[in-house]
């Protein structure tokens, strides 16, 4: 990704929103949300607050441009997990591996990157013209559909228990990664706060398969 000091140089004609909306990611990973501000994206790239309205009727329609950018980033940091994992089969067993691996991996992230992690999920008016983002077809919750949905068809899962189990996997994943980076978690040791993730991935993973 660029440096936060771009210049006026540093986008190609005719491209100038996704020079902004990367501008934009910038402030974000330096600050959260509320360091997404459509005149000072505008300043880093060197052009006038005029010319970026242009192309953003708000700013809420430029932190709706960051969330798709961060979610893609989560996205990609939870496939890392999956791919470091051995578990290529799909057997409940690797399965339930590659579940873990996703929750790793979306709390690591929020860890790694605070800023984007916060942004994303930063609640906003929707987009002008367009309905808000549905945290429901984003590519980190349909990357879990997709192994509970095996999971129901091996038998592991009662396809009575499916309807909810992506939101209560989803949650824990999200509480957990809230209380490390804005709760008491964060003040605890480090030993102490591996040990919490570990526990409660294992805790979901279980309360999914039970019978």
């Amino acid at each position: 990704m660029p440096s936060s000091k771009l210049s006026r140089h540093s986008y190609h004609h005719g491209d100038l929103a996704n020079a902004l909306t990367e501008a934009a990611l910038e402030l974000a990973r330096a600050g959260g949300p509320e360091a997404v501000v459509l005149r000072e994206a505008a300043r880093q790239i060197g052009v006038s607050a005029t010319a970026a309205y242009r192309h953003f009727n708000s700013r809420e329609d430029l932190i709706h441009a960051v969330k798709d950018c961060a979610l893609t980033e989560l996205a990609e940091r939870m496939q890392q997990e999956l791919e470091a994992t051995a578990a290529a089969d799909d057997t409940v067993e690797a399965l339930a591996a590659r579940m873990r691996a996703l929750g790793h991996g979306y709390i690591s992230f929020a860890l790694e990157k605070p800023g984007l992690f916060r942004t994303a999920f930063h609640h906003s008016e929707p987009m002008t013209g367009r309905q808000g983002m549905d945290p429901l077809e984003t590519a980190p919750f349909r990357m879990l559909m997709r192994i509970l949905d095996r999971l129901v068809e091996l038998g592991a899962i009662d396809p009575q228990r499916r309807p909810y189990l992506g939101m209560f996997a989803w949650a824990t994943a999200h509480g957990v990664a809230d209380l490390l980076l804005d709760g008491p978690l964060r003040n605890f040791p480090r030993d102490v706060q591996r040990a919490a993730v570990q526990h409660a991935l294992d805790a979901t993973v279980a309360g999914i398969l039970a019978r």
